[in-house]
């Protein structure tokens, strides 16, 4: 067996974290460097690094947990808006070979970006929709 994973060992409580909840299957705990106030990592107990490397039961309580999580920032924060995002691997921006969620609370004003931000010269959103491309694309997804 490898090394651990950063979170492995943060569930195993070998590296300190700050618990925001907990699951049988699940953990959440703050962000040591968050991007807004109670910006969480919610990760499963069983270190994996990629969401399809999660059974389905599995996926099911780390979303379940991430429910959870919103429903405990949305409740201190008075908002019922996050940004909720995964890093599904390295080339996506993972930085810990571990599944992990980012839930943050958003609030007016708070400096957060939108999707469009993330990639800034991809074309704006909004105007003409070449739907061709997209139905090619779609098609050749399902194997048509």
């Amino acid at each position: 067996m490898g090394q651990p994973t950063l979170f492995e060992s943060i569930v195993a409580g070998d590296i300190p974290s700050h618990r925001v909840a907990e699951g049988e299957n699940w953990y959440a705990f703050l962000d040591i460097f968050p991007r807004t106030p109670g910006h969480t990592l919610v990760v499963p107990k069983h270190g994996v690094q990629r969401l399809n490397d999660l059974d389905p039961a599995q996926r099911n309580a780390l979303f379940e947990g991430v429910s959870e999580v919103q429903l405990i920032l949305g409740h201190h924060f008075s908002t019922k808006d996050f940004t909720v995002c995964v890093h599904d691997g390295p080339l996506a921006g993972q930085e810990v070979p571990h599944v992990h969620v980012h839930v943050l609370p958003r609030q007016a004003g708070d400096g957060g970006k939108t999707l469009q931000a993330m990639w800034p010269k991809a074309p704006l959103m909004g105007g003409d929709v070449d739907h061709s491309v997209l139905a090619e694309l779609a098609a050749s997804l399902r194997g048509e």
